[in-house]
This record gives C-alpha cells, structure tokens and sequence, in this order.
C-alpha cells in the first residue's frame, strides 16, 4: 500500500506504513466518541500510470489501502488523502464495502454492472466523489445491499465515476438505484448502465439501461 499511494503524490508518503492517516482516525474516534457505520469500508488505489512489468496479471497494481468502520476514521482519511482530481492520468480510487474487491472476478461483483457519469472538469470529479462517499456511508440508497462500491478513474480528458451493483438482472433495483445516483451528485444528463459480462466480451459494449 505504501509505495503505490507515496507513487501517486508526495503528500500520500504521509500514509505509508500505516502512519498519520491511521493515528488520527483512531484520535480522533477517541476524543469525540466513534459514530459508527452501518457497515465497514475499504479505500482502494490503483496506479495505472505506472509501467506495468511483463506479463503483469490485470488488477497487479489494485492495492488495499485502508478500512474504516466510523464517521470519524472516514473525515481523517479523506482530509488527508489526495483528492481524485490531484492524481496522475490513470490512476483510479475505490471504495468497497469490506470483503469486496474491485474486480469482475469477486463473487460480490460477478454478475453485476455498474452505472457511469462523465466529466470534463475536475472540479466536478471531486465533487461528485465526496457526495457519493457520503450517500454510501450514510445508507442513503434504498437498495444499499445491491451497491458494491465506486470508482473514480483520472483520465487525461474526461474522468469517470461508476457505481458498482450485484445484480445487474435486477433493472428495477439498478433503475432505482441510478435515479438515486443521480440526484445525489446533481446531474441532469443521461447516465448508462452496464453489464459487467458484456463489458468483458466487448470492451465498447452498449449500455443496457439509462436513467
């Protein structure tokens, strides 16, 4: 974990091995009495702007960074943590509910998709992302089960937040969910959803609802 946050940014060296970012979510739960959440959560950082060895299986630089449980340890982190809009192109930022990894591959996430806005201003990234944190730490979705977590990919010209669900069958659930999705970090545009099985047959497949 430590050598690819500190990779991302200097600032992040601040977290390597388990140091600041870790002292002052455990202080401050201490001094304030710990809020906790309905359930735990696990920040994840993957650097693709670094070059990737021979041969290197995809998901290789998918690093767990750090697992909260309260209202506390969620505000040291991400005041400490650079915001997406600071990381190099490439670089993408998750959070999951513990147990879950960001990948096709996990049980969780297999026959999932997942619901996609767009950006051209990195404000907006940062925006957004903070709202959606938020929504998903606060329960604010009424299918809060359905939800598996959320990405933020930096990109060199638009940047990407998806929402990833469970069922990706379900359209009532998921139609639910991407309405929700979209009041909560205010955009008027369409946003689509997708299959992760079509995505992984065709990497431009057509989104299969739309909100």
């Amino acid at each position: 974990m430590a050598t690819e946050v500190a990779a991302l940014a200097p600032p992040l060296t601040d977290i390597e091995e388990n140091s600041v970012a870790e002292e002052s979510a455990s202080a401050a739960a201490k001094n304030s009495g710990p809020h906790k959440l309905e359930r735990k959560w696990t920040f994840w950082f993957d650097n693709q702007s670094k070059p990737k060895q021979s041969g290197a299986a995809w998901g290789s630089s998918l690093k767990k960074a750090y697992t909260f449980e309260t209202v506390q340890e969620f505000w040291c982190l991400y005041d400490q943590i650079f915001k997406p809009s600071k990381f190099p192109a490439n670089a993408e930022f998750h959070l999951f509910r513990a147990g879950v990894e960001p990948k096709w591959e996990d049980p969780e996430c297999a026959n999932g998709g997942k619901w996609t806005v767009t950006s051209s201003r990195k404000a907006n990234l940062d925006t957004m992302w903070l709202e959606t944190l938020m929504a998903l730490i606060g329960e604010q979705f009424d299918e809060g089960d359905e939800i598996c977590g959320v990405v933020a990919s930096v990109r060199q010209r638009q940047d990407k937040l998806a929402l990833w669900t469970r069922n990706a069958a379900n359209e009532a659930a998921q139609m639910s969910i991407g309405r929700k999705w979209k009041e909560i970090i205010d955009v008027t545009d369409k946003i689509t959803y997708s299959f992760h099985d079509d995505s992984k047959r065709e990497r431009s497949a057509k989104p299969r609802y739309n909100v």
